[in-house]
């Protein structure tokens, strides 16, 4: 079990047995230990479609019975649709996903009552689970059955969201939503028909589908193609398994780059500073009407970066991800309601925002997006690429200054670096090669920014034909 960018990752194998309890009881004792809850309190359990996942949840529902917690089940709900439903009730919560990552592995993202844990709680919760494991921790199956709490917590999030924009805010678009397995493939559906857009509902799956809204696969992007000729969409919109981060494609289904998203969704919200990881485009600067913070990759270091400005006193607060997910850590007054902060990745408001210019403007997304002059981007990921051998390749290009050029030395000429989160290398023509990691799967991820779409999409192939060539002969 690791720790990674947004939660917990391992086997699911594992998890479905006495690692889930183990994590669970490490996390409960943690917040009695700190104070942050009481014996007594309230907690609440989500989950994704993984097959896994009833099982995981029901094993942490055992463990936080055994502690002393009132567990209440939410139900296969979007991640920030818990995380909105936590902070009402003043209570911790367990999201059981494994978010994008393919389905023998799951996951757990943990929620103080006051929100999404930070990098010092993932340390303590960690020692604790050590602790216990020394002391012959054993999974003691309970099958507590939790009060049902999901339509609550829809509602709750269901009516955050109808106030984002006005009733008809969508009328005259045709939205494709590509269901598949995300969880929140029936509250999109509702709020885009709320908001007066045609919906054609595609793709639904009782199988779970692991999708990356970072690095859609290119079998998915021409079934997009095809929904979208096929019903003149203006736009296809999904997210990834537990519904945190946006997927947005133009009118012939090619999809948006979710930093894009993040920027319409900061200006959309009026925003004054926006913090976001090293990843997200080196454009963003110059296109937002915002002061931009750079962070490394991670909600949790995107929050602590919210955190410290607010600590200046500043307001109008918010923050994204690369992958597009959405965080606020002010209020916002949006069109006459108060939008309440919600520190955790959210995949709706991006949606949202992006479509509802769409709909003002009255123009096709492929028109919008060129209007913002942001560099050609790209990402990609080796997947099945052992940890061992990606941290290898990260120390070697980090030995010297000879070392990466002469691993780039095929690609161009390094001109700075950047080591912020993996090496982000802007070459001497002014191309961008950034090296990196994932932090809780053995994935190894390119990205890639240049002055044209041909340009970037063989700087993106090149960098990864790199990759492989190294592991190869190393």
């Amino acid at each position: 079990m690791k720790f990674g960018t947004s939660g917990l990752r391992g086997l699911s194998v594992d998890l479905k047995g006495r690692a889930s309890a183990l994590y669970a009881t490490a996390f409960g004792r943690y917040l009695l230990d700190s104070g942050r809850a009481c014996s007594g309190d309230t907690i609440l359990i989500g989950r994704d479609f993984r097959d896994s996942s009833p099982k995981i949840a029901a094993n942490c529902a055992d463990a936080l019975d055994q502690l002393g917690f009132d567990v209440l089940d939410c139900g296969t709900v979007p991640t920030p649709a818990l995380a909105l439903y936590g902070l009402r009730r003043n209570a911790a919560c367990l999201m059981i996903t494994g978010s994008h990552i393919p389905a023998d592995r799951n996951g757990i993202k943990f929620y103080r009552p006051d929100g999404e844990i930070n990098k010092a709680d993932e340390a303590a919760i960690t020692a604790a689970a050590a602790e216990l494991n020394r002391a012959g921790f054993a999974l003691e199956t309970r099958r507590v059955k939790p009060r049902d709490q999901s339509a609550e917590c829809r509602a709750l999030f269901l009516d955050r969201n109808r106030h984002v924009l006005a009733q008809y805010g969508l009328v005259g678009l045709k939205i494709g939503v590509y269901q598949h397995s995300t969880v929140a493939r029936d509250l999109l559906v509702d709020l885009l028909i709320h908001f007066g857009a045609d919906v054609i509902p595609f793709g639904r799956s009782e199988t779970f589908i692991p999708v990356d809204t970072e690095a859609v696969s290119a079998e998915t992007i021409l079934k997009f193609q095809a929904e979208a000729r096929r019903h003149r969409l203006d736009s296809i919109v999904s997210a990834d398994g537990d519904g945190d981060r946006p997927l947005i494609t133009n009118e012939i289904g090619t999809p948006l780059r979710g930093d894009l998203l993040g920027l319409i969704a900061g200006d959309f919200l009026g925003a004054k500073v926006v913090v976001t990881p090293v990843t997200s485009n080196s454009g963003i600067e110059a296109a937002g009407h915002f002061t931009v913070i750079r962070t490394r990759v991670g909600s949790p270091f995107v929050i602590a970066g919210m955190q410290e400005v607010l600590a200046t006193g500043e307001n109008g607060v918010a923050g994204f991800e690369a992958n597009g997910g959405l965080l606020t850590a002010s209020d916002f007054a949006v069109n006459g309601h108060a939008l309440r902060a919600l520190p955790t990745r959210d995949c709706f408001l991006p949606i949202l925002a992006t479509l509802s210019l769409a709909a003002s403007r009255k123009q096709p997304l492929s028109a919008i997006a060129a209007s913002y002059h942001l560099p050609f981007a790209s990402a990609d990921k080796l997947e099945n690429f052992p940890v061992e051998t990606s941290s290898r390749l990260m120390a070697y290009l980090r030995a010297s200054s000879d070392n990466l050029s002469a691993f780039l030395q095929p690609i161009g000429d390094v001109g700075t670096v950047n080591d912020i989160d993996g090496l982000r290398v802007k070459l001497k023509d002014r191309r961008v090669i950034h090296f990196r990691p994932s932090g809780n799967a053995p994935e190894m991820r390119c990205y890639v920014e240049a002055d044209t779409e041909t340009a970037a999409i063989d700087l993106l192939h090149t960098g990864l034909d790199r990759i492989r060539w190294w592991a190869n002969v190393n």
